[in-house]
């Protein structure tokens, strides 16, 4: 690995330990095992570092999550495998945990960071980009417009549930045959 990929790593193990508030800049280049200089030619400052490696992590382990059950969906009905995948969301979640914390603590810096708004905006399409080929890659029937519709509802959803999820994990708020129930009804069947 280059200084990037151990900052990123680094940062990540720093923030998994301590959460975001507590991760100080020389931490993470100790972690990483690189001056403390190499944090700002790489990314510029410590905050722009944290929000990459999480969205990183976070982004990785529920996106590549998701990808698998939209994929053991594909050829099913679309509402049979929306149904499937939200019935599996809480177990991602809890796989997740301390990660989708530090994702949480860092979304409030960013809230009031302009430029880290823009950062994670470019992350955030992304996101439902990727759904979106995902989506279409398992359903060839889906067209693009369609695709796009649904891996933004399916990023919304994440969002939203995941932050319902960390407030009470003992209680799912809505798994995926209340969502599917709520699309039907939606749909007018």
């Amino acid at each position: 690995m280059g200084n990037r990929e151990d900052l990123l790593a680094g940062a990540r193990k720093v923030i998994m330990e301590r959460g975001v508030a507590k991760a100080t800049a020389r931490d993470i280049a100790a972690a990483a095992g690189v001056s403390l200089a190499a944090i700002g030619y790489h990314f510029g400052s410590k905050d722009r570092l944290v929000t990459e490696a999480l969205g990183e992590a976070l982004g990785n382990a529920i996106g590549d999550a998701m990808q698998e059950l939209i994929e053991e969906g594909a050829g099913a009905p679309l509402l049979t495998g929306f149904t499937q995948l939200w019935n599996a969301m809480p177990a991602v979640f809890a796989d997740n945990h301390e990660a989708m914390l530090a994702s949480l603590e860092n979304i409030v810096r960013i809230v009031r960071v302009p430029e880290a708004r823009a950062q994670m905006g470019d992350q955030l399409s992304t996101a439902s980009a990727d759904l979106a080929a995902n989506m279409r890659a398992s359903h060839p029937e889906l067209d693009e417009a369609q695709a796009a519709a649904i891996g933004r509802m399916y990023f919304a959803l994440v969002q939203g549930l995941a932050v319902l999820w960390l407030l009470n994990p003992d209680q799912v708020v809505a798994d995926g045959d209340h969502l599917a129930e709520a699309v039907r009804a939606l749909a007018g069947d």
